[in-house]
């Protein structure tokens, strides 16, 4: 059974940054394209970076140039940097097998000062 589980640091001054990690277990891994998608307070998810399976990246614009995914073997990282307050959010890893779609709990980032 394949699982997702996200970690990284809850509260974050803005200015600040933060590395986000999704950890992948279960099942055979496989080098999957991951996704980061976040919601924040009273807000739809939205879909903010992605990994292909052969390491390829993109942004939503609105990060762009401020977040950068990677992935380490089952971990897919996300850092963001210049955090601002409208970076408050959960953030939920995502991945796609054999046409299921698996999603983590997701790990609150609140941005404030």
């Amino acid at each position: 059974q394949v699982q997702l589980v996200e970690s990284g640091v809850g509260l974050v001054q803005p200015g600040g940054s933060l590395r986000l990690s999704c950890v992948f277990s279960g099942s055979i891994f496989r080098l999957n394209a991951m996704r980061w998608f976040r919601q924040a307070p009273g807000k739809e998810r939205e879909w903010v970076a992605g990994i292909t399976s052969g390491g390829s990246t993109k942004y939503a614009d609105s990060v762009k140039g401020r977040f950068t995914i990677s992935r380490d073997n089952a971990n897919t990282n996300l850092q963001i940097n210049s955090l601002k307050p409208e970076d408050t959010a959960v953030y939920y890893c995502n991945t796609g097998i054999n046409g299921l779609d698996y999603w983590g709990k997701g790990t609150l980032v609140t941005v404030s000062s």
